[in-house]
């Protein structure tokens, strides 16, 4: 049987656009002699809509839908995903379902049986987990089709008391299909493949993967779709962060192919690049802007930003005050010249010295401190707030992840924006993509890798002054967020006690500072925002 794998980019809640591009897709597979096309979990809506899901209206949208797309199958079977009615009176009232699809009906449906309810995952709030799971049949081929979830039940994580194909592998089916809309993270790639691999060896099935690519705001999904032979050798591996439709003939799937993986910062700098594309794109944006400071931070977010929407669609604003270095602004200007922006730069030292002067008699007696610095910083968000407002468009925050995990950053200044772009990136992992980027050629000019890094909000600060080295801060900080360690398990490691212990209580004091961050372009296991929920006024490990 030729099966037509659509890796796809869908756009929650646009079912015009998601019903098209579908539709296309079987058109396609149709006429390249395919006899089933298979889409990707929730594809009718696109994953995850979160509360769209609890109005009605938005499920009979995705009935119509399903109808209209239906009424093209002539010819041809789709797999496709679509929430569903349990026409229940107890439970839930929603079925995380795939669809069979044939001659203008629904010929069969599988309910999701393993509910993800963890980090970013929150499907038990909306659906009914599925019971009775049976196979489908097409063309006489019967196959054991699952949802994402379903094949995770593996060694070392079982999460659930019972797996679907443990049912549907007595039924004797010939193949397996997984539809998934499983989010992107630098290890998830691997993760997958041992899944995969434990599946395969446990039912001696070959497997066909659907998964989503773009991006949903802080989620992005790499796609990498395939099929694996009953061996584990891969058949086909469908693009990484590409659109694509690939098809698979069931009696070639023995022969191989060499499996590809690329290496960490490859896959984070296209997650990110992707992650702000789609950000604009699906927001209906095409303008942004950023404080470009000459440090690391700001210069590798106007990089990414480039690539993604293009140089004339990015105005970097350069805000110099007394305290900014030649080099900071020479570097900036370089950066931007190279890369072909436009900027304007404002100097802000009158009117921080105009704050100063109204503030003077409220401050009267105290001298120069945190105070000072973030007023710098607010005047600077201040005006780039000024300037989306004026031209319509989005601020790129710059925050790192080191920054946002102790606090080193001002509410309201350098933590505003629309879109936070290396949120997830540790500041030791900024440096190794800002290294990756400039292998080929110097995008990047180098000074601004090389020299210390620093705030320059008061004479010859370096962020030394308030932090730990970045390797030592990073190390600690990913153990306890990645980690979940304990702060004595972190020491037993080998880390200093102190700084431990003076680590976790930032982390944990700054809390209801991240709890105001723009939306963090999630590419590690554990992000800041939606996948790590912790209380704002807790007490332990404090």
């Amino acid at each position: 049987m030729k099966i037509a794998l659509a890796q796809l980019n869908y756009h929650i809640g646009n079912f015009e656009a998601n019903e098209k591009k579908i539709i296309e897709a079987i058109q396609e597979a149709k006429n390249q002699k395919a006899e089933l096309v298979v889409f990707s979990e929730l594809a009718i809506c696109g994953y995850p809509p979160r509360d769209f899901l609890e109005f009605d209206d938005f499920i009979l949208q995705c009935e119509k839908a399903i109808a209209r797309i239906a009424s093209t199958c002539k010819g041809i079977h789709a797999i496709i995903g679509s929430p569903i009615k349990t026409n229940s009176l107890k439970g839930k009232k929603l079925y995380n379902a795939a669809l069979l699809l044939n001659e203008g009906k629904i010929l069969s449906t599988y309910h999701k049986s393993l509910l993800p309810t963890y980090d970013i995952f929150d499907e038990n709030r909306y659906f009914e987990k599925g019971e009775h799971a049976t196979c489908i049949v097409v063309n006489g081929v019967k196959i054991a089709l699952t949802i994402c979830e379903d094949l995770w039940n593996i060694d070392g994580s079982f999460l659930y008391q019972n797996s679907p194909m443990d049912s549907l592998i007595k039924e004797n089916p010939e193949l397996m299909i997984n539809i998934a809309a499983s989010p992107f993270s630098y290890n998830q790639q691997e993760h997958r493949r041992k899944v995969f691999n434990h599946n395969i060896n446990q039912f001696q099935l070959p497997l066909l993967y659907v998964n989503h690519i773009g991006a949903q705001t802080e989620l992005i999904f790499d796609g990498n779709s395939c099929a694996i032979n009953n061996k584990g050798e891969y058949h086909k591996q469908l693009k990484a962060f590409e659109e694509e439709l690939s098809y698979v003939e069931t009696n070639d799937i023995f022969k191989s192919e060499p499996y590809i993986s690329r290496t960490k910062f490859q896959k984070i700098e296209s997650a990110l690049v992707l992650g702000i594309q789609d950000y604009f794109k699906k927001l209906n944006f095409t303008k942004a802007t950023l404080g470009l400071s000459g440090g690391i931070d700001s210069a590798l977010t106007l990089v990414l930003a480039v690539k993604a929407l293009g140089a004339k669609n990015i105005t970097p604003i350069l805000m110099p005050s007394q305290f900014s270095s030649d080099h900071s602004i020479d570097d900036s200007i370089e950066l931007c010249k190279s890369l072909g922006c436009n900027y304007f730069s404002i100097n802000i030292e009158t009117i921080y010295n105009e704050f100063q002067k109204q503030l003077n008699p409220l401050f009267a007696g105290t001298s120069f401190d945190i105070t000072e610095e973030n007023i710098q910083s607010r005047i600077r968000g201040t005006l780039l707030m000024a300037y989306t407002n004026k031209f319509n468009a989005i601020l790129l925050n710059t925050s790192n992840k080191s920054e946002l995990a102790v606090g080193y950053g001002t509410l309201y200044g350098d933590m505003s924006g629309g879109i936070s772009v290396l949120g997830d990136l540790y500041k030791t992992e900024v440096f190794e993509l800002s290294k990756h980027i400039n292998k080929k050629s110097e995008v990047i000019p180098w000074n601004i890798i090389t020299k210390p890094p620093s705030a320059e909000l008061r004479p010859n600060q370096k962020d030394s002054d308030s932090l730990p080295e970045y390797e030592d801060l990073d190390r600690i900080l990913k153990l306890y967020i990645e980690g979940s360690l304990s702060p004595s398990n972190i020491i037993e490691q080998g880390n200093n006690a102190e700084l431990v212990q003076k680590t976790i209580k930032m982390v944990n004091i700054n809390e209801y500072k991240r709890h105001q961050a723009p939306p963090i372009l999630r590419i590690s296991d554990k992000a800041f925002g939606m996948g790590r929920k912790m209380p704002i006024v807790g007490k332990y490990l404090s």
